[in-house]
Order: C-alpha cells, then sequence, then structure tokens
C-alpha cells in the first residue's frame, strides 16, 4: 500500500480545502414587499408565500423610551 513519504504540511492541506466552502445562499425578492427572502420559504417580512398571506403580522404602535 503506498504511504507518503513525507507529512503534508498545514500551508498545503489548507490551500487544498480552500475551495470547500459552503456556497453563498441564494436570496430572491419578495414579489409583495420586495425584501429578499430564501426561495420556497414565508417572507420573514411580510409573511406571505405563493401569493397568500400565511403568517398573520401584526403591526403594533412601538412605546417611545422613558414615555410618559
Amino acid at each position: 500500500m503506498a504511504v507518503p513519504k513525507k507529512r503534508t504540511s498545514s500551508q498545503r492541506r489548507d490551500k487544498r480545502r480552500a475551495t470547500h466552502k459552503p456556497p453563498k445562499p441564494r436570496l430572491n425578492e419578495c414579489p409583495r414587499c420586495h425584501s429578499p427572502r430564501l426561495p420556497h420559504r414565508v417572507c420573514p417580512v411580510c409573511g406571505t408565500y405563493a401569493g397568500r398571506e400565511v403568517i398573520a403580522q401584526e403591526i403594533g404602535e412601538v412605546d417611545s423610551p422613558g414615555g410618559s
């Protein structure tokens, strides 16, 4: 069985593994609110999927800090 004569240096090993990184996630534009979202998933901003509202989004008033 073939055995390497010399130990592979960490630099050579890391150069070989440099291309093994995961790809960037693909982002599509939401047709309703135009925010970026992952394909085939509910939009996290407006809660729609395939043209219909799946998650009801509640928009409430934001209390100001130090309110009186």
